[in-house]
């Protein structure tokens, strides 16, 4: 088996492949030209959109060149794939600023070079097309019984389909088509729920151009306990700091399960599998490897100066010295304190709680910590109960925590 799919299956992302030995002899004869694709259906990426770039990253590493496919043509449509409705339509400026978001991200985990890795946009071949040639040169190839048999639209069948997803099959097929003509492309990567697409667009080239090309599919990523990877209280745990904090994306890897951190070292992180192995042994305390686990990944996606930000700023919260500063952290009047901070309205401001409710359950609940003076922190158990300023440190601070592992640090001016 080639090197590369050899590292990939031993790192957990082999999932399906249209003809594994196929592939594996095309890559030990020469590299090839692969690609991933990503519609810009929002302003960022989120860590579930990152496994295939992990994987893109392995192919690159092992002599491989990788073209990432940004979808400004195919989001204008919306791929069925994995939904029950419709997705909300965007505008076509909205598109264009969320594929620059994208790729930049992407650019930023990537390194696009324009030899070895660089990015395409399915818009500049897509946004025109002739409708009625597209049908009678690309639509012709596509049986709709073939189209139904795939879980993508089985499933929509049962809820909807319109006919403009539909057409989303085609379309993403063509791409193939067209990365193989412009760029020799002979291999689509992706996430399991792209299966059917893939293996379409693998078809349409083999009847119109007669060649054999591959499709290599990766496992939708779950926790241990069945539930998505990456979600997390306020939703999808994602790549742009102003969304999702380098402290939140750091805390979510450094709260994994201990059944989950040896499966999630070896995907997001390119630290040896020896490594990865060596660090979950079973003599070895499984917070150490939590911690390496959360500041590689949030390296990786944010930088190393934002993960030993994270990693002090988790450290001074849970009594381990650091750098308080690093903490998430608010700053409101110090006359809110002198005139008595309600405990639900200071934890609601300091986005530990996203309603007032919730936050009034997380007090009657006993999840409500606030320090002293001292820096001890101590449970408030009435939703009334007023917070002063005699709690305030010397520098003017308390820290809050809600539950076990949210914390905040609030200033006054």
């Amino acid at each position: 088996m080639n090197r590369a799919i050899e590292t990939l299956k031993e790192r957990g992302f082999l999932q399906q492949c249209t003809d594994v030995e196929g592939l594996s002899k095309a890559m030990d004869t020469a590299p090839i030209t692969f690609y991933e694709g990503t519609d810009p259906t929002g302003g960022s990426l989120h860590i579930g959109h990152m496994v295939p770039y992990f994987a893109f990253r392995h192919l690159r590493d092992a002599g491989h060149k990788g073209v990432a496919l940004l979808g400004g043509g195919t989001a204008r449509i919306g791929d069925p794939s994995g939904k029950s409705s419709v997705r909300k339509m965007l505008s076509y400026e909205q598109l264009d600023k969320n594929t620059e978001a994208i790729r930049a991200q992407l650019d930023r985990f990537v390194g696009f070079d324009g030899k070895t890795a660089f990015t395409v946009n399915n818009k500049d071949w897509l946004a025109n097309l002739n409708y009625i040639d597209f049908l009678r040169d690309i639509g012709s190839h596509f049986s709709v019984n073939r189209m139904l048999s795939f879980e993508a639209y089985k499933m929509r069948m049962e809820t909807g389909l319109s006919f403009i997803e539909f057409n989303y099959q085609l379309l993403q097929s063509y791409d193939f088509l067209e990365l193989y003509r412009r760029h020799g492309c002979r291999l689509q990567i992706g996430g399991d729920d792209q299966w059917g697409n893939i293996v379409a667009g693998v078809e349409l080239i083999r009847r119109i151009e007669g060649v054999e090309v591959f499709g290599l599919t990766f496992p939708l990523v779950t926790t241990a306990d069945g539930k998505k990877m990456g979600k997390t209280e306020k939703g999808a745990l994602f790549l742009d700091p102003a969304v999702t904090s380098p402290y939140e994306f750091f805390q979510y890897w450094r709260n994994v399960q201990d059944q989950d951190i040896l499966r999630f070292l070896l995907m997001f992180t390119f630290l040896p599998a020896d490594e990865c192995k060596s660090l979950c042994a079973t003599d070895k305390n499984p917070n150490d490897a939590k911690e390496r686990l959360a500041w590689e990944v949030t390296a990786l996606i944010h930088s190393k100066d934002e993960a030993d930000k994270a990693l002090s700023g988790a450290k001074a919260a849970f009594g381990g010295g650091g750098d308080k500063a690093a903490m998430p952290h608010v700053e409101v009047a110090r006359s809110r304190f002198e005139t008595g901070y309600n405990v639900v309205d200071l934890f609601f401001d300091a986005r530990l709680v996203s309603t007032k409710s919730e936050g009034r359950r997380l007090v009657d609940q006993g999840g409500a910590f606030v320090s002293g003076a001292d820096g001890e922190l101590s449970a408030i158990g009435n939703p009334s109960a007023e917070i002063g300023a005699d709690r305030l440190n010397a520098q003017g601070e308390l820290v809050l925590r809600a539950g076990k592992k949210k914390y905040c640090m609030v200033a006054t001016n």
